[in-house]
């Protein structure tokens, strides 16, 4: 994009993934509130006994809770590693607006990623409550931003795939 033109001017494709990263996030604070006002720090509700339950937790750390234990420096870092990783995400997104599963990708990554800035940055930590688990293996609980990061990085590798048997076919 040119330094004359605005971002107004900006095709609507552009917008409607920022559209998608905005829900995500709403999505994600909505669910965390929600669980919040619902239980109590540790309650689990039961969704599906052996396998699945609503629990409130609280993550200093990133992702399924990668070093919680860290000692306080982790919640900065993370801060303005997913602040940068989503400005660079604006960025591919109005380079590569007009390819649907690249663009979903990078949506639900910074919408993921910004869903729990805004727990680092208003509460020191990141509200989750999905909890799988099976007889003694517990998966560490996660939230939808981190479902949605997962799902984005997913299409992401799928995309690459894709697009390079593309470019080979081509060739």
């Amino acid at each position: 994009m040119s330094a004359d033109q605005t971002s107004s001017s900006l095709p609507g494709t552009f917008w409607r993934w920022i559209a998608v990263a905005i829900a995500v996030i709403l999505f994600d604070q909505i669910t965390k509130h929600a669980i919040e006002a619902s239980f109590a720090y540790g309650e689990q509700l039961p969704v599906i006994p052996g396998f699945f339950n609503l629990t409130l937790a609280y993550n200093p750390g990133a992702a399924f809770s990668f070093l919680a234990d860290a000692g306080g420096w982790q919640r900065h870092f993370f801060t303005v590693l997913a602040l940068a990783v989503s400005a660079w995400i604006v960025f591919m997104l109005r380079r590569h607006h007009g390819e649907a599963r690249l663009s979903l990708a990078l949506s639900l990554i910074m919408g993921g990623a910004l869903g729990n800035v805004i727990d680092r940055i208003l509460l020191g930590h990141v509200i989750d409550f999905i909890h799988v688990y099976y007889r003694d293996w517990n998966y560490p609980a996660f939230n939808l931003a981190d479902s949605a990061i997962c799902v984005g990085a997913a299409l992401m590798v799928w995309d690459s795939f894709r697009s390079k048997s593309a470019t080979e076919k081509q060739a």
